[in-house]
């Protein structure tokens, strides 16, 4: 039997995977890359929700010059929380403020990596987000055991390469479901 503490550490760098039944307007279809769960809570940021913000609008604001073909990546919105704050999540480089996730991907929010990216000097693929989505010691625990939630691997190819709004498709594929089977509703066999 698995300890409190081991299945606490295991949610890091696993993408959480909205199940039909939640319907939290926040997290309808999401799916959330879990960047840090321990004993004192949860932090992680949906990949699959588009901000209203673009990148165009970032760059701006920190006066950060860019290259034309950058102006089209899309933002999402990382979650409920603290919209002012911004996170890239990528899988290589070293900035000033970049922690390691997992051994595929790390999670940076010093301003270096956007001139780097606006160059085209950034990381081979990146992810900007703006907000997080938090949750409070043991409360992600507890909604997975009333299946709120589905849990899988993080999948470089989910975040990277597969278009934002078949991400929560894909995801759920990537356990053998097959999302037209699955109910809305909260049963027990």
């Amino acid at each position: 039997m698995k300890s409190n503490q081991s299945i606490i550490d295991n949610l890091t760098g696993q993408l959480l995977i909205a199940s039909p039944n939640l319907n939290d307007p926040n997290f309808i279809k999401t799916v959330t890359l879990i960047c840090e769960n321990n004993a004192k809570g949860s932090l992680g940021l949906i990949i699959n929700k588009p901000a209203q913000s673009t990148i165009e609008d970032i760059f701006n604001e920190l006066d950060i010059q860019t290259l034309d073909e950058f102006n089209s990546i899309p933002i999402m919105q990382g979650g409920p929380m603290g919209m002012e704050r911004g996170f890239v999540i990528h899988n290589d480089g070293e900035y000033k403020h970049t922690s390691i996730i997992n051994k595929q991907f790390n999670i940076t929010t010093s301003k270096d990596i956007l001139e780097d990216i606006s160059t085209g000097n950034g990381p081979t693929d990146s992810l900007l987000i703006l907000g997080y989505a938090g949750w409070g010691a043991g409360q992600l625990e507890e909604e997975l055991k009333t299946n709120s939630w589905l849990c899988a691997p993080s999948d470089e190819n989910i975040l990277f390469k597969t278009p934002y709004q078949n991400r929560w498709e894909h995801a759920i594929h990537r356990l053998g479901i097959n999302s037209n089977n699955m109910s809305d509703e909260i049963g027990h066999a």
